[in-house]
């Protein structure tokens, strides 16, 4: 059995429920098929992702209104309306995070693909993330999961040794990407199942 003493959080789908749903669903009157076509054509994931690693926000915005004027409005929305896509904490995952920091046998760290610019306002609205002895955020640092360098700045960052750490994300990428450097990976899929991952490195709560 691992000797385990680390815990590395992602934030958004573990921690805190954020959805470009929740302001798109009502920009497109429901509908959804037109909201996801939008959501996959023009303010994807993959160009979120591009912000996430310190690109700037305006000058984003500004490259994607040129491609797409007609949707100038929309686009200016995913970050103008941004505080309105982060949902609630994900209640039953902050009792966890809660048990394991209150317990005081691990390191308790985040690592999020978040912008620098946004992140502000995840700290404003939740209370548990200065719950954490550090938090490092891809804006912040110019890269992101699932690059090597990220990971790698966290281990050194905060003094971790990746075999007695558990990586807890909601994405299978940024997982097998951390196990590629030996950090041990569970993929959040809920709070009930996360708690039955742990039972196998011998943590219960």
């Amino acid at each position: 059995m691992k000797t385990i003493d680390t815990f590395i959080f992602d934030l958004g789908g573990v921690l805190i429920d954020w959805n470009p749903e929740y302001v798109f669903l009502k920009v497109f009157n429901g509908d959804r098929k037109k909201m996801q076509w939008f959501l996959n054509t023009i303010c994807t994931h993959d160009w979120n992702e591009n912000q996430d690693a310190g690109y700037p926000i305006a000058k984003a915005t500004q490259e994607r209104v040129a491609l797409f004027p007609e949707y100038k409005n929309e686009i200016e929305m995913f970050y103008g309306k941004w505080i309105e896509m982060l949902g609630n904490a994900i209640d039953g995952t902050v009792t966890i995070l809660k048990k394991i920091v209150d317990s005081k046998q691990y390191k308790v760290v985040a690592l999020t693909n978040w912008s620098a610019e946004t992140f502000p306002m995840a700290l404003e609205k939740f209370d548990f993330l200065q719950w954490f002895e550090g938090i490092i955020v891809s804006g912040e640092e110019k890269t992101r999961k699932p690059f090597d360098d990220i990971y790698n700045l966290t281990l050194e960052r905060f003094q971790i040794k990746p075999e007695n750490a558990i990586f807890i994300d909601d994405n299978l990428r940024n997982i097998e990407a951390a196990k590629n450097l030996r950090i041990n990976g569970i993929q959040f899929k809920s709070p009930e199942d996360l708690k039955t991952q742990l039972k196998q490195y011998n943590i219960k709560l």
